[in-house]
């Protein structure tokens, strides 16, 4: 049934107070926990388009956008599938390409330290984004709220079929709106027009409908008295990504340099975003089942867990918490007070609690 997008959007006002643990808890097999513990130990609950780089928003009249809480003139937008594109970012697949036009974006920990990404795009869409690559347990369990299509270049077979299991539908190579180009090495050459995906997804017959968001937005009352300029996120050996807010941006760094995106046209800037959102939980090896080709790194969206949103130069600590991965996550401050996300587009990091994250 598809759902009303004011409801939602009134639910999402009042913090989700009435979430129930809609969904199953899933059963999963971790690695050992780490012995030391950056900031808060995460409880699983379970058996084992962005700104222009030198514009700020301003909020006018329209609906809120349920991902960015930003006003949309055509609601109708509102109504459709969200379309998730995981974009590489590998040193060699940088620049990219559609993160600025997105209107959220997902960082994930993969293999050795590195991150990728998800690009969601809600009432946006782009004809140039990428490079596309192969998709991760952790992808599932974040796109599961939304009910998002994920386009994506591969994985293995077990880890499509979790997210097949969570209700994530997959667009891949070979159908319409994905395409190499021939500028760079292949694995970081494949890229996706998200109008044609969404008419991929039309011909399969999979939902075009919006299920819900990831957590509630709303402006704040007034903002936390604790200041953050520069945010260093070390996500693993030699990945060090700090964000320096400046008018009302975030820019990002990937190590000392500038992370830049690129347009098909080779126009380019630097990366910077409205609003950052840290979800930190217990960083585990998720195993395939037997048969299964080789285990991966993930982390645990599931249960509790340390928060962290930067706005305004400013930043809130709390915790979050879910019981299932088709839920949102409800956000508290450090006393357990409901709290929002101010509107504004996010970079949202589900980031391993155990490693280092300053701020100053």
């Amino acid at each position: 049934m598809r759902r009303s997008l004011p409801a939602l959007l009134a639910a999402s006002a009042l913090l989700f107070a009435a979430c129930g643990g809609s969904g199953e808890a899933e059963t999963t097999t971790t690695g050992a926990p780490p012995s030391s513990l950056a900031a808060a130990t995460t409880t699983a609950a379970t058996t084992t388009s962005a700104p222009d780089a030198t514009t700020t928003t301003t909020l006018v009249p329209g609906s809120p956008s349920p991902l960015n809480g930003l006003p949309v003139d055509d609601p109708d937008l509102l109504d459709r599938r969200v379309m998730a594109v995981k974009v590489d970012n590998h040193w060699n697949a940088r620049p990219q390409s559609g993160l600025q036009e997105a209107d959220a974006v997902v960082e994930i920990l993969v293999e050795g330290g590195l991150t990728r990404l998800i690009a969601l795009f809600h009432q946006s869409d782009s004809a140039y984004v990428g490079p596309v690559r192969s998709v991760r347990p952790t992808d599932s369990a974040m796109l599961a709220p939304l009910g998002a299509p994920l386009v994506f270049s591969g994985g293995q077979d077990w880890i499509q079929s979790l997210a097949v299991t969570r209700g994530i539908s997959l667009i891949g190579e070979g159908t319409a709106g994905l395409f190499r180009m021939s500028h760079r090495w292949a694995p970081h050459n494949l890229y996706a027009n998200t109008t044609d995906a969404r008419g991929t997804a039309d011909e399969r017959g999979y939902d075009d409908e919006f299920d819900g968001p990831l957590y509630a937005i709303a402006a704040w009352q007034e903002d936390p008295p604790a200041s953050a300029n520069s945010i260093t996120l070390d996500w693993g050996p030699g990945h060090k990504v700090t964000w320096t807010y400046d008018d009302g941006l975030y820019y990002r760094a990937e190590g000392t340099q500038a992370h830049n995106w690129v347009d098909r046209a080779g126009q380019g800037d630097q990366l910077a975003f409205e609003v950052l959102v840290v979800i930190a939980g217990r960083q585990y090896v998720a195993y395939p089942p037997p048969g299964g080709k080789s285990s991966v790194p993930a982390i645990e969206t599931l249960g509790t867990g340390r928060l962290l949103i930067f706005a305004h130069g400013k930043v809130l600590e709390g915790t979050w918490e879910r019981d299932a991965v088709d839920e949102a996550f409800r956000l508290f401050d450090g006393e357990g007070n409901p709290v929002t996300v101010p509107p504004g587009i996010p970079w949202i990091s589900v980031f391993p609690q155990q490693q280092p994250l300053v701020w100053e």
